[in-house]
């Protein structure tokens, strides 16, 4: 097994399962996947009848290819066999557990702390985690790699620290040797993966002659960047195309001020424009100048570059990544969740030149299309702020109500 991957979407289908199945492809013989889905079945209805296999279907204007992954053995359903997850965590051939559960599912409070109530909640990974931990130290078992694969800022310290906090309540005897027998690196991913659809189904059986319920679309281009800490054994990534650092820091800053700033950025500005899918979103003349000068002039300036790390080069190829037609990647799907994903993706950028006494048209144009996003009523609001966000958007002065040291989303950012 090797592996166990919590939160099985169509993401990790498209990008850590692709790396697993070519490190298998290439020798790595020895890690397979066993999925969790924390709620929802619909994953394990997919690939459970297929034995785990399931189709990426890649799409530019150039064409479309088309692979089918061998890498997933199984999906569970935390929601129907909790103990069946503990045990695949727990189990001695285990040593990664993975996860890409989005911003929300790491349960943090306002202050970033852990949200101890939701963490002892059924569907919280911490509980898994931390049952399968206590199980592993009683047997005598290895410690175990936890490796974040999700848009947040440092990620594998926030899920050190996190886990930590989990277990200093919930078994205060296991943090010492957490401590040291489990590591958490940082990590970097990058692929723009959409929400499959029935037209993207019936394409790819079409194309195989067969249909595949678990079939995923994605762009040609991916990335991951991997801080080497692991506390054992691990696939050759690096051999099939993913990247291992010592510092992750400055592909993660890049990623989430530029790539995932500039997406939300044209989710809720493309929306209020009309727009449904992210190429048409960039292809409109008032919104590409604002996006262009979002990443080039505002997110650019605050990131210090690795050696060799060219940003006006990244922002070029973002550019034309946005601007693939083949890619139906819906504007309302970005705009989920903006609560999670606003501070990391513009807060920090909007802070770093206030300190320096200066303003970001593009971000604060973007801000002003979030609340407008909010007010409005013609989309649904998809985030586990809804209530409070309308509230705040409703009322008078909603920048400060939602921003700055006493806002909903506190920050280091003063709105004026």
């Amino acid at each position: 097994m090797g592996i166990v991957h919590i939160g099985i979407g169509a993401f990790h289908r498209a990008h850590q399962a692709a790396y697993t199945d070519d490190a298998m492809g290439a020798g790595d013989r020895d890690w397979g996947i066993v999925g969790v889905s924390l709620r929802s079945g619909d994953v394990a209805a997919q690939l459970n009848p297929q034995g785990g296999l399931y189709t990426v279907a890649t799409r530019s204007v150039a064409g479309s290819s088309s692979r089918v992954i061998g890498a997933v053995q199984q999906v569970l359903v935390a929601s129907e066999d909790p103990q069946a997850v503990v045990d695949a965590i727990a189990a001695p051939a285990t040593h990664i557990v993975s996860f890409t559960v989005t911003e929300k599912g790491y349960l943090r409070a306002a202050d970033g702390s852990l949200d101890l109530d939701a963490a002892k909640g059924p569907s919280s990974l911490y509980r898994f985690v931390g049952a399968a931990l206590a199980t592993r130290y009683t047997a005598g078992l290895s410690g175990l790699t936890l490796l974040s694969c999700d848009n947040l800022a440092n990620n594998g310290a926030v899920l050190r620290r996190l886990m930590r906090e989990y277990l200093a309540s919930e078994h205060p005897d296991l943090t010492r040797w957490f401590d040291a027998a489990c590591r958490c690196p940082a990590t970097m991913i990058d692929r723009i993966v959409p929400a499959t659809t029935e037209t993207d189904r019936a394409a790819i059986e079409a194309e195989l002659g067969v249909r595949d319920e678990g079939a995923v679309v994605t762009e040609g281009f991916s990335q991951w960047v991997i801080e080497d800490d692991f506390a054992g054994p691990r696939p050759r990534w690096e051999a099939v195309g993913a990247e291992l650092v010592a510092d992750v820091a400055p592909y993660e800053t890049a990623k989430l001020r530029m790539l995932n700033g500039a997406h939300s950025a044209l989710a809720y500005i493309g929306l209020g424009a009309g727009h449904e899918f992210v190429h048409q979103a960039i292809a409109d003349p008032a919104i590409r100048p604002v996006i262009e000068t979002l990443m080039r002039c505002e997110a650019a300036p605050t990131i210090d570059a690795a050696p060799g790390q060219d940003l006006t080069a990244y922002a070029d190829a973002l550019l034309e990544r946005f601007a693939n037609p083949a890619l139906h990647h819906r504007l309302i799907q970005i705009a989920m969740d903006g609560s999670q994903k606003i501070p990391q993706r513009w807060l920090e950028t909007l802070a770093w030149h206030q300190r320096r006494g200066r303003r970001c048209p593009s971000l604060e144009a973007a801000i002003d299309a979030w609340i407008a996003f909010l007010q409005d009523g013609r989309h649904p609001i998809d985030d586990p702020l809804a209530d409070r966000l309308r509230t705040a958007a409703a009322g008078p002065g909603p920048r400060l109500s939602l921003f700055g040291p006493n806002g909903l989303l506190p920050s280091e950012w003063t709105p004026d």
